[in-house]
């Protein structure tokens, strides 16, 4: 296995991890306005839940795009230059979202307080639905000349195939999240939040299947059809772990239904990096994306290097965050004998 191959790998796990840890942010930012009033003391608690660790959660995106760019500029720039539009919609919203974080509690005032959610929910739920679409489209393929300049417009991105990986994604997403919100708070948020678990599994469980039986037929390996079946198997099973609320097990299913259907996509991706729909010839492969044998080399000393540091940091993080939020901490008073409490499963 050559170092283009190794990277390759090493690039689809960054993602795969950007999607697990990321895509519950999401999944709670697009949960937001239906987890209380607008100066409901449950919206900070569902803001908090993932404040101490959605900064972090986006190095993931950071460390991805600068592995693609250093090991297969060639893939980079062609995914830059041709998803433009998705891509830059993507920065936006993410700016915009962490922004609101930041200055949603800078002052008193439901209208403010107003605007600044619709910020979490739009930079929460444009990329998921975002970055659905464009995995869908760098696995199916695009237009692309013999330069690899991708040719395609932004009505060729929303194919029907590309349209129905957004709607997969985020509502796996929103599940995921809805999930976290289960098991990291605690009162009213955890109630409304089983609930949202299961009406959004009403939306993820047929999209997932319909994606990952498309993406199978179309352009899956044999090895990838396993993998995708225990993503189905696992998304099925966190759905029944919510009803029977087995919180800690629910979201160990919706995090591997997450990993393992992005393993089928890079799966069912690899050679290719970014196919060619105007002729195979054209395509973007590991071999002719990537860069030379002494960077690869180099990035490989350094990711050996840093790469542990990095991941005993974030989980030392989720250790010292691992509290369940409750409108009682976040509020500095004591909960009264009327606060309503379940206990952890």
């Amino acid at each position: 296995m050559d170092l283009a191959v190794i990277w390759f790998i090493a690039i689809s796990v960054l993602w795969i991890g950007y999607f697990i840890l990321e895509g519950f942010d999401f999944g709670v930012g697009t949960l937001l306005p239906f987890m209380g009033g607008r100066d409901s003391v449950d919206r900070r608690v569902t803001i908090n839940s993932i404040g101490p660790v959605w900064d972090a959660n986006e190095v993931w995106l950071l460390t991805a795009v600068g592995a693609t760019f250093a090991a297969f500029p060639a893939w980079y720039a062609s995914l830059l230059s041709g998803f433009y539009v998705p891509v830059f919609v993507i920065l936006i919203a993410l700016i915009l979202r962490g922004v609101a974080f930041e200055y949603r509690g800078k002052r008193d005032g439901s209208a403010w307080r107003a605007w600044w959610d619709r910020a979490i929910f739009f930079g929460s739920a444009a990329p998921a639905f975002l970055w659905g679409v464009a995995f869908a489209n760098i696995v199916r393929g695009v237009a692309m000349d013999a330069d690899q300049i991708v040719t395609a417009g932004l009505l060729d991105l929303l194919n029907p195939y590309a349209l129905l990986g957004g709607l997969t994604t985020l509502s796996l997403f929103t599940l995921h999240g809805a999930v976290f919100l289960t098991l990291k708070t605690d009162g009213p948020v955890r109630v409304r939040a089983r609930t949202a678990a299961l009406w959004a599994a009403c939306v993820a469980v047929p999209a997932a299947a319909g994606f990952l039986a498309w993406t199978q037929f179309a352009h899956g390996e044999a090895w990838t059809l396993p993998v995708a079946a225990v993503a189905a198997v696992a998304l099925v099973g966190g759905v029944v772990a919510v009803l029977l609320r087995h919180e800690r097990l629910s979201f160990t299913l919706t995090a591997v239904t997450v990993l393992t259907a992005f393993t089928a996509l890079f799966g069912s991706l690899f050679p290719n990096v970014l196919p060619s729909t105007t002729d195979p010839a054209f395509s973007l492969t590991v071999a002719n994306a990537s860069s030379a044998e002494y960077t690869l080399t180099v990035m490989s000393w350094v990711a050996v290097f840093f790469l542990p540091l990095v991941l005993a940091y974030q989980g030392w993080s989720y250790w010292v965050f691992r509290q369940r939020v409750t409108g009682a901490t976040v509020t500095g008073t004591p909960a009264g004998p009327g606060t309503e409490h379940e206990p952890a499963a």
